[in-house]
Protein backbone atom coordinates (compact mmCIF):
# COMPACT_ATOMS: atom_id res chain seq x y z
CA UNK A 1 0.00 0.00 0.00
CA UNK A 2 1.39 3.42 -0.92
CA UNK A 3 2.07 6.28 1.44
CA UNK A 4 -0.90 8.51 2.15
CA UNK A 5 -1.17 11.55 -0.12
CA UNK A 6 -3.17 14.46 1.30
CA UNK A 7 -2.07 17.06 -1.22
CA UNK A 8 -5.34 17.08 -3.18
CA UNK A 9 -7.93 17.72 -0.49
CA UNK A 10 -11.55 18.42 -1.40
CA UNK A 11 -12.77 22.04 -1.33
CA UNK A 12 -15.46 20.88 1.13
CA UNK A 13 -14.48 19.17 4.33
CA UNK A 14 -16.46 16.75 6.39
CA UNK A 15 -16.40 17.33 10.15
CA UNK A 16 -13.30 15.68 11.71
CA UNK A 17 -15.44 13.92 14.34
CA UNK A 18 -17.43 12.02 11.70
CA UNK A 19 -17.54 8.26 12.29
CA UNK A 20 -19.12 5.13 10.87
CA UNK A 21 -22.32 3.55 12.12
CA UNK A 22 -24.14 0.26 11.70
CA UNK A 23 -23.79 -1.82 8.52
CA UNK A 24 -26.99 -3.46 7.32
CA UNK A 25 -26.84 -6.74 5.42
CA UNK A 26 -29.24 -9.17 3.79
CA UNK A 27 -28.44 -12.82 4.56
CA UNK A 28 -29.97 -16.04 3.29
CA UNK A 29 -30.47 -17.81 6.63
CA UNK A 30 -30.97 -15.55 9.64
CA UNK A 31 -30.58 -18.32 12.23
CA UNK A 32 -27.31 -19.51 10.68
CA UNK A 33 -25.94 -15.96 10.51
CA UNK A 34 -27.04 -15.24 14.07
CA UNK A 35 -25.07 -18.26 15.30
CA UNK A 36 -21.99 -17.09 13.39
CA UNK A 37 -22.04 -13.47 14.56
CA UNK A 38 -22.73 -14.51 18.15
CA UNK A 39 -20.29 -17.38 18.51
CA UNK A 40 -17.47 -16.51 16.11
CA UNK A 41 -17.53 -12.72 16.59
CA UNK A 42 -18.85 -12.49 20.15
CA UNK A 43 -21.72 -10.09 19.38
CA UNK A 44 -25.01 -10.08 21.26
CA UNK A 45 -28.22 -10.15 19.25
CA UNK A 46 -31.52 -8.32 19.65
CA UNK A 47 -34.60 -9.14 17.61
CA UNK A 48 -36.32 -6.16 16.01
CA UNK A 49 -40.07 -5.76 15.51
CA UNK A 50 -39.59 -5.84 11.72
CA UNK A 51 -37.97 -9.29 11.91
CA UNK A 52 -34.40 -8.05 11.49
CA UNK A 53 -31.62 -8.79 13.94
CA UNK A 54 -29.28 -6.24 15.54
CA UNK A 55 -25.90 -7.47 16.75
CA UNK A 56 -23.39 -5.61 18.85
CA UNK A 57 -22.28 -4.86 22.39
CA UNK A 58 -24.85 -4.70 25.18
CA UNK A 59 -25.84 -1.09 25.89
CA UNK A 60 -24.11 0.24 22.75
CA UNK A 61 -25.14 0.89 19.15
CA UNK A 62 -25.39 -2.22 16.95
CA UNK A 63 -22.41 -3.14 14.84
CA UNK A 64 -24.42 -4.93 12.16
CA UNK A 65 -28.09 -5.42 11.38
CA UNK A 66 -29.20 -8.52 9.48
CA UNK A 67 -32.33 -9.17 7.48
CA UNK A 68 -32.99 -12.75 6.41
CA UNK A 69 -34.41 -13.68 3.00
CA UNK A 70 -34.07 -17.27 1.80
CA UNK A 71 -35.24 -16.27 -1.70
CA UNK A 72 -32.78 -13.38 -2.13
CA UNK A 73 -30.40 -13.54 -5.11
CA UNK A 74 -27.03 -14.85 -3.99
CA UNK A 75 -23.99 -12.67 -3.45
CA UNK A 76 -22.30 -11.60 -6.69
CA UNK A 77 -18.65 -10.81 -5.99
CA UNK A 78 -18.34 -8.99 -9.33
CA UNK A 79 -21.21 -6.59 -8.68
CA UNK A 80 -20.82 -3.36 -6.76
CA UNK A 81 -21.50 -3.58 -3.03
CA UNK A 82 -19.60 -4.59 0.09
CA UNK A 83 -15.98 -5.68 -0.08
CA UNK A 84 -15.81 -5.93 3.68
CA UNK A 85 -17.10 -4.28 6.83
CA UNK A 86 -14.36 -3.57 9.34
CA UNK A 87 -14.95 -4.11 13.06
CA UNK A 88 -12.54 -2.13 15.24
CA UNK A 89 -11.64 -3.55 18.65
CA UNK A 90 -10.03 -1.33 21.31
CA UNK A 91 -6.71 -3.09 21.97
CA UNK A 92 -4.25 -5.69 20.73
CA UNK A 93 -5.28 -8.15 23.51
CA UNK A 94 -8.84 -7.73 22.23
CA UNK A 95 -7.64 -8.66 18.74
CA UNK A 96 -5.98 -11.74 20.26
CA UNK A 97 -9.28 -12.65 21.91
CA UNK A 98 -11.05 -12.23 18.56
CA UNK A 99 -8.54 -14.56 16.92
CA UNK A 100 -8.94 -17.15 19.68
CA UNK A 101 -12.73 -16.85 19.42
CA UNK A 102 -12.55 -17.63 15.70
CA UNK A 103 -10.30 -20.61 16.40
CA UNK A 104 -12.71 -21.88 19.06
CA UNK A 105 -15.55 -21.63 16.54
CA UNK A 106 -13.31 -23.30 13.91
CA UNK A 107 -14.00 -20.46 11.51
CA UNK A 108 -11.28 -19.99 8.86
CA UNK A 109 -9.43 -16.78 8.11
CA UNK A 110 -9.19 -15.40 4.58
CA UNK A 111 -6.06 -13.48 5.53
CA UNK A 112 -4.19 -11.52 8.20
CA UNK A 113 -2.18 -8.33 7.65
CA UNK A 114 -0.09 -5.68 9.35
CA UNK A 115 -0.88 -2.28 7.80
CA UNK A 116 1.61 -0.38 10.04
CA UNK A 117 -1.21 1.78 11.40
CA UNK A 118 -3.29 -1.31 12.27
CA UNK A 119 -3.30 -5.09 12.56
CA UNK A 120 -6.12 -6.97 10.86
CA UNK A 121 -7.84 -10.34 10.49
CA UNK A 122 -9.93 -11.09 7.40
CA UNK A 123 -12.76 -13.60 7.05
CA UNK A 124 -16.20 -14.05 5.47
CA UNK A 125 -19.61 -14.70 7.01
CA UNK A 126 -21.69 -17.74 5.97
CA UNK A 127 -23.02 -15.91 2.88
CA UNK A 128 -19.60 -14.67 1.80
CA UNK A 129 -19.91 -11.11 3.11
CA UNK A 130 -16.40 -9.88 3.84
CA UNK A 131 -15.39 -8.97 7.39
CA UNK A 132 -12.25 -7.39 8.82
CA UNK A 133 -11.53 -7.40 12.55
CA UNK A 134 -8.73 -5.00 13.44
CA UNK A 135 -7.05 -2.90 16.09
CA UNK A 136 -5.39 0.45 15.51
CA UNK A 137 -1.93 1.23 16.74
CA UNK A 138 -1.86 4.47 18.76
CA UNK A 139 -1.64 7.48 16.45
CA UNK A 140 1.70 8.53 17.95
CA UNK A 141 3.11 5.25 16.56
CA UNK A 142 1.97 5.96 12.99
CA UNK A 143 5.12 6.51 10.96
CA UNK A 144 5.69 9.38 8.57
CA UNK A 145 7.69 8.97 5.36
CA UNK A 146 8.55 12.21 3.56
CA UNK A 147 5.80 13.95 5.50
CA UNK A 148 3.17 11.38 4.60
CA UNK A 149 1.58 8.68 6.71
CA UNK A 150 3.03 5.29 5.83
CA UNK A 151 0.81 2.26 5.32
CA UNK A 152 1.60 -1.16 3.92
CA UNK A 153 0.23 -4.69 3.64
CA UNK A 154 2.62 -7.01 5.47
CA UNK A 155 2.12 -10.45 7.04
CA UNK A 156 0.58 -10.24 10.50
CA UNK A 157 2.68 -11.47 13.41
CA UNK A 158 0.11 -14.07 14.46
CA UNK A 159 2.32 -15.48 17.20
CA UNK A 160 2.85 -12.00 18.59
CA UNK A 161 -0.87 -11.32 18.64
CA UNK A 162 -1.62 -14.65 20.34
CA UNK A 163 1.13 -13.88 22.85
CA UNK A 164 -1.20 -11.18 24.20
CA UNK A 165 -3.30 -14.02 25.64
CA UNK A 166 -0.57 -15.04 28.07
CA UNK A 167 -2.02 -14.80 31.55
CA UNK A 168 -5.41 -13.70 30.19
CA UNK A 169 -7.24 -16.69 31.65
CA UNK A 170 -10.29 -18.05 29.86
CA UNK A 171 -11.41 -17.04 26.40
CA UNK A 172 -13.83 -14.12 26.44
CA UNK A 173 -17.06 -15.23 24.78
CA UNK A 174 -18.17 -11.65 24.08
CA UNK A 175 -16.50 -8.85 22.14
CA UNK A 176 -15.38 -6.01 24.44
CA UNK A 177 -17.15 -2.72 25.10
CA UNK A 178 -16.18 -0.09 22.55
CA UNK A 179 -16.19 -2.51 19.62
CA UNK A 180 -17.67 -0.74 16.59
CA UNK A 181 -17.47 -0.27 12.84
CA UNK A 182 -14.15 1.44 12.13
CA UNK A 183 -14.46 1.60 8.35
CA UNK A 184 -16.34 0.18 5.39
CA UNK A 185 -14.67 -1.09 2.21
CA UNK A 186 -16.83 -0.92 -0.92
CA UNK A 187 -16.73 -2.33 -4.42
CA UNK A 188 -17.49 0.45 -6.90
CA UNK A 189 -17.73 0.61 -10.67
CA UNK A 190 -15.71 3.80 -11.25
CA UNK A 191 -13.12 5.34 -8.89
CA UNK A 192 -13.38 8.85 -10.33
CA UNK A 193 -17.15 8.92 -9.81
CA UNK A 194 -16.69 7.48 -6.32
CA UNK A 195 -14.14 10.19 -5.47
CA UNK A 196 -16.44 12.95 -6.72
CA UNK A 197 -19.20 11.59 -4.49
CA UNK A 198 -17.34 10.75 -1.28
CA UNK A 199 -14.75 13.54 -1.40
CA UNK A 200 -16.25 16.21 -3.64
CA UNK A 201 -19.78 16.10 -2.21
CA UNK A 202 -19.64 14.41 1.19
CA UNK A 203 -16.28 16.01 1.97
CA UNK A 204 -14.02 13.14 3.03
CA UNK A 205 -10.28 13.72 2.61
CA UNK A 206 -8.49 11.47 0.14
CA UNK A 207 -5.77 9.65 2.05
CA UNK A 208 -4.45 7.01 -0.36
CA UNK A 209 -4.40 7.86 -4.05
CA UNK A 210 -2.68 5.89 -6.77
CA UNK A 211 -2.86 2.43 -5.20
CA UNK A 212 -3.89 0.32 -8.22
CA UNK A 213 -7.66 0.09 -8.46
CA UNK A 214 -8.40 1.57 -5.05
CA UNK A 215 -8.97 4.83 -3.18
CA UNK A 216 -9.07 5.53 0.57
CA UNK A 217 -10.83 8.47 2.25
CA UNK A 218 -11.25 9.65 5.84
CA UNK A 219 -12.28 12.38 8.25
CA UNK A 220 -10.14 13.95 10.95
CA UNK A 221 -6.80 12.48 9.86
CA UNK A 222 -7.82 8.84 10.31
CA UNK A 223 -6.15 6.37 7.96
CA UNK A 224 -9.52 5.60 6.32
CA UNK A 225 -13.21 5.53 7.12
CA UNK A 226 -14.03 4.31 3.61
CA UNK A 227 -12.09 2.29 1.08
CA UNK A 228 -13.26 2.02 -2.52
CA UNK A 229 -12.00 -0.45 -5.08
CA UNK A 230 -12.68 -1.72 -8.61
CA UNK A 231 -10.65 -4.92 -8.29
CA UNK A 232 -13.63 -7.12 -9.23
CA UNK A 233 -16.26 -4.52 -10.10
CA UNK A 234 -14.82 -2.16 -12.73
CA UNK A 235 -17.75 -1.00 -14.86
CA UNK A 236 -20.12 -3.33 -13.01
CA UNK A 237 -23.79 -2.75 -12.27
CA UNK A 238 -25.32 -2.97 -8.79
CA UNK A 239 -26.63 -6.36 -7.66
CA UNK A 240 -30.35 -7.12 -8.03
CA UNK A 241 -32.56 -5.31 -5.55
CA UNK A 242 -32.76 -7.25 -2.27
CA UNK A 243 -29.77 -9.48 -3.07
CA UNK A 244 -27.54 -11.00 -0.42
CA UNK A 245 -25.00 -8.46 0.75
CA UNK A 246 -25.02 -4.77 1.58
CA UNK A 247 -28.32 -3.01 2.16
CA UNK A 248 -26.73 0.21 3.43
CA UNK A 249 -24.25 1.61 5.93
CA UNK A 250 -24.31 4.67 8.17
CA UNK A 251 -22.12 7.76 8.24
CA UNK A 252 -22.53 9.59 11.56
CA UNK A 253 -22.07 13.35 11.70
CA UNK A 254 -21.34 14.70 15.21
CA UNK A 255 -24.48 16.87 15.43
CA UNK A 256 -27.58 18.05 13.60
CA UNK A 257 -25.90 21.22 12.34
CA UNK A 258 -23.14 19.27 10.59
CA UNK A 259 -25.72 16.90 9.13
CA UNK A 260 -27.68 19.86 7.76
CA UNK A 261 -24.52 21.23 6.11
CA UNK A 262 -23.91 17.90 4.43
CA UNK A 263 -27.52 17.56 3.32
CA UNK A 264 -27.30 20.99 1.68
CA UNK A 265 -24.41 19.72 -0.45
CA UNK A 266 -26.30 16.52 -1.27
CA UNK A 267 -29.39 18.46 -2.39
CA UNK A 268 -27.26 20.91 -4.41
CA UNK A 269 -25.76 17.93 -6.24
CA UNK A 270 -29.24 16.73 -7.21
CA UNK A 271 -28.92 13.43 -5.36
CA UNK A 272 -32.20 11.69 -4.56
CA UNK A 273 -32.90 11.43 -0.83
CA UNK A 274 -35.17 8.94 0.94
CA UNK A 275 -36.00 9.24 4.61
CA UNK A 276 -34.85 6.17 6.48
CA UNK A 277 -35.86 5.29 10.03
CA UNK A 278 -32.35 6.21 11.20
CA UNK A 279 -31.55 9.10 8.88
CA UNK A 280 -31.44 10.13 5.22
CA UNK A 281 -30.75 7.39 2.67
CA UNK A 282 -28.85 8.24 -0.50
CA UNK A 283 -26.96 6.10 -3.01
CA UNK A 284 -23.45 6.55 -4.35
CA UNK A 285 -22.85 6.40 -8.14
CA UNK A 286 -22.36 2.61 -7.88
CA UNK A 287 -25.70 2.09 -6.13
CA UNK A 288 -24.33 1.53 -2.63
CA UNK A 289 -26.79 2.70 0.03
CA UNK A 290 -25.52 5.35 2.46
CA UNK A 291 -27.52 6.56 5.48
CA UNK A 292 -26.51 10.01 6.72
CA UNK A 293 -27.40 10.75 10.35
CA UNK A 294 -26.43 12.81 13.35
CA UNK A 295 -24.52 10.80 15.96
Amino acid sequence: MSAIDTTQASSVRIHPDTSMGVVRLTVSDLARSRAFYERALGLRSTERDDGSLALGIAGEEPVVELRGDSSAPRLDRRATGLYHLAILVPTRPDLAQALARLAEARWPLDGASDHLVSEALYLSDPDGNGIEIYRDRPRDEWRQVDGKLAMDTLPLDIDGVLGELSGAGELHALAPPGTHIGHVHLQVSDLHEAERFYSGILGFDVTVRGYPGALFVSAGGYHHHLALNTWHSLGAAPPPRGAIGLRNFQIKLPNAEELDRMMERVRAAGIEIHEDGAGSLIHDPSGNGVVLRAG
